[in-house]
């Protein structure tokens, strides 16, 4: 290969988000159309409900009371992420899936999230996970995708500085 060839990068990786974010919307609308506001449905007794509920803050409802000025800052917060994200992932190699995976993940869960802003003024959240009196705060496929994705990032780029470490001698 010439040095003016370059090898094919990652964005083909953003047809990943494109179907995070087409999943994420299709769960919502059905969570709009089936569930009703507030109320649990069961889906294993003891440790996981359906419970539509909305939030306008970030995780763990940050800043859901703040006036609704967070909406638009979150917006741009993941926008700028997914801005960044994108651009590493054409700096990655195509096959770099260890790299690749986890940026596609958050780049489609975030903008999951920010279509939900955008459009509702709110994120629609619907897995409700508890035990006993113990509830973990709702979430969505979008918030999942985000979730796996950071802890890709995390745990390969923690692996990858292992791997690449000289040995001693």
């Amino acid at each position: 290969m010439s040095p003016t060839t370059a090898k094919p990068n990652a964005l083909i990786w953003l047809l990943l988000s494109a179907i995070v974010i087409g999943l994420d919307q299709w769960t919502k609308a059905w969570v709009l159309a089936s569930l009703p506001e507030y109320t649990a449905v069961p889906v294993i007794e003891g440790f996981w409900n359906w419970f539509r509920t909305y939030n306008t803050g970030a995780a763990f409802s940050f800043l859901s009371g703040a006036g609704g000025w967070q909406i638009w800052f979150f917006t741009a917060l993941a926008i700028g992420i997914c801005g960044l994200l994108t651009f590493w992932l054409g700096r990655t190699p195509r096959g770099d899936w260890r790299q690749a995976l986890p940026y596609s993940l958050v780049i489609g869960g975030a903008l999951g999230n920010v279509v939900d802003r955008l459009i509702h003024g709110h994120v629609i959240d619907f897995v409700q996970w508890y035990w006993r009196d113990h509830y973990w705060p709702a979430f969505n496929l979008a918030d999942s995708a985000i979730v796996a994705g950071a802890v890709g990032i995390a745990l390969f780029g923690l692996f990858e500085g292992k791997r690449n470490k000289p040995a001693k001698a």
